[in-house]
């Protein structure tokens, strides 16, 4: 995030009613609520978790042990398998339920 003088962007009249609220300080003005971005959105990180944690999975499907992902990925073994249990509580919200329902 950059910062941009108030004074190029905004009416000489709001700027002198805003600095008798805060004058001299820093002000963060946030974003629209409909312009806001969750977090990784904007750098694609949240992107690249899904594809890691996709993969983490697989492998695990395919025989990989707890352990053995745990050292590939440099995760926790409580992580990894958090991201299992992740990807199968999605998995049965996307089939509409449980098995048995």
């Amino acid at each position: 995030m950059s910062y941009v003088k108030a004074d190029d962007v905004l009416p000489k009249t709001l700027v002198e009613e805003i600095q008798r609220y805060v004058d001299g300080q820093l002000l963060y003005i946030p974003r629209k609520n409909e312009n806001s971005l969750s977090w990784g959105e904007k750098n694609g990180t949240r992107e690249k978790l899904a594809e890691r944690n996709q993969a983490i999975v697989k492998r695990y499907y395919s025989g990989e042990t707890i352990a053995e992902l745990s050292e590939v990925y440099y995760l926790s073994e409580k992580r990894i398998q958090g991201i299992i249990h992740e990807c199968e509580s999605s998995k049965k919200e996307n089939e509409g339920g449980f098995k048995g329902e």
